[in-house]
């Protein structure tokens, strides 16, 4: 099996893309750890999906955005299952709204979240794969990081700002064998996309070439290529998964 006898983090691993994520990488023979913070049911039943898969599942209470509960979560996984070898930073939120509206509330928790968020797992992930010499990084961001959109713009910047720690972790990881990309995901068919205005849904919709949206299995395909050895000499990418939306 492709990630088989490795072992993963996957932050937002409870619902969603990242749940998808998971249940892939249990798929193909990886351990994984998923944190939660209100979830706890269905992170519960993402542990024995993968159980019956016949990998190992971990799920840990822990707050993204805390920089102590990623160390004491990465430590944890570590521990349990005995290494680790791949990090998949995922977790986010969105609270919309146009600049001259928005809170600084707003502002603070979406880049709390978003973009720090994936340092505290970087941070505290990096110096397990300098030490062992090996690991990979996905980071989930958005292709609205890298166009911009109206009335996002803390969700946009949380998104180009983990693309461009995506390419500075690349750089200063790639002598220790450590590869970092991230993927790019346009309107896919999640809870967070599920709670959009109907108008704005449609007007994305329109955007997408291949005329439907994505799936989040379609974006944990791709996640599952950079976490394993096919992407070994791959690094400091960005890779849409989008239909095409971008392009439109």
């Amino acid at each position: 099996m492709l990630l088989k006898d490795k072992s993963a983090i996957v932050t937002g691993g409870s619902l969603g893309i990242g749940a998808a994520i998971a249940r892939k990488f249990g798929s193909l023979g990886a351990n994984v750890a998923i944190n939660y913070r209100k979830h706890d049911t269905e992170a519960k039943a993402i542990v024995a999906e993968l159980e019956k898969l016949g990998a190992k599942g971990l799920a840990v209470k822990a707050d993204v955005s805390s920089f102590d509960d990623a160390q004491t979560m990465a430590e944890k996984a570590r521990e349990y299952f005995g290494g680790l070898d791949i990090l998949v930073c995922n977790a986010g939120i969105n609270w919309d709204g146009v600049i001259w509206k928005m809170t600084e509330e707003q502002w603070d928790k979406v880049i709390e979240v978003n973009l720090k968020g994936y340092f505290n797992y970087a941070r505290a992930c990096v110096p397990f794969f300098r030490e062992q010499q090996y690991g990979k990084i996905i980071n989930v961001t958005s292709i609205n990081g890298l166009r911009g959109k109206f009335g996002q713009a803390n969700y946009t910047a949380s998104k180009g700002g983990i693309i461009a720690l995506t390419k500075t972790l690349a750089r200063e990881l790639g002598n220790k064998n450590i590869n970092v990309n991230a993927v790019a995901p346009g309107l896919i068919e999640t809870d967070m996309v599920a709670a959009m205005d109907e108008d704005a849904k449609e007007r994305s919709r329109k955007e997408i070439v291949m005329g439907r949206l994505g799936q989040p299995d379609e974006v944990a395909d791709v996640v599952a290529f950079f976490a394993s050895d096919l992407s070994r000499h791959v690094t400091g990418q960005v890779l849409n998964v989008d239909g095409g939306q971008l392009i439109a």
